[in-house]
C-alpha cells in the first residue's frame, strides 16, 4: 500500500475500528504534528471546540499551536461506535500549561473515512477543568 492509505480501511467491522482507534491515539501521543497530519486527506475537514477549518497544512497549523500550550500531552481515546466509514470516540487527555497547572480535557470525536482509511472529517466537542498534578490518572 502506498503512503497515502491508512489501514485499517474501511467499511470497518468492530476489530478494524478499535484498531484505528488505537493507531489514532498512539500517533497523537507523539505529539508531532507532521506525522499526525498524514492520517488526513489533503482537504480534510474540521471542527476543534469553536474552530473550523480544512486542510492538511492547517491541521499541521493547529497540532504545532496546541502542542506548544499542551505541555506533556497524554491521551486515551476509547471506541463509541462505527459505522461502514465512520467512528465515534470517548477521549480524555491530560497536559499542564506553562504557568504549571494541570488540566484534564474529555469528549467526543466523530470521524468520516475516505476509501483509502484517511480521515476526511473530524468534530470534536471538548471539555476542560483543572486538576492537581497528583490527581492526574494518564501517563
Amino acid at each position: 500500500m502506498d503512503q497515502q492509505t491508512r489501514p485499517p480501511l474501511p467499511p470497518f467491522d468492530e476489530a478494524a475500528a478499535r484498531e484505528k482507534v488505537k493507531k489514532a491515539q498512539d500517533a497523537w501521543n507523539t505529539r508531532d504534528p507532521e506525522k499526525v497530519a498524514l492520517a488526513y486527506t489533503e482537504d480534510s475537514r474540521w471542527r476543534n471546540r469553536d474552530e473550523f477549518f480544512e486542510g492538511r497544512e492547517a491541521i499541521r497549523d493547529f497540532l504545532r499551536r496546541k502542542w506548544s500550550r499542551e505541555l506533556d500531552y497524554r491521551l486515551r481515546k476509547n471506541l463509541w461506535c462505527f459505522t461502514e466509514n465512520r467512528i465515534a470516540v470517548r477521549f480524555e487527555y491530560e497536559s499542564r500549561d506553562a504557568g504549571g497547572q494541570w488540566w484534564r480535557s474529555h469528549g467526543n470525536e466523530l470521524w468520516e473515512f475516505d476509501e483509502r482509511g484517511l480521515m476526511k472529517r473530524r468534530d470534536a466537542s471538548i471539555n476542560d477543568y483543572k486538576i492537581d498534578e497528583s490527581e492526574r490518572r494518564i501517563f
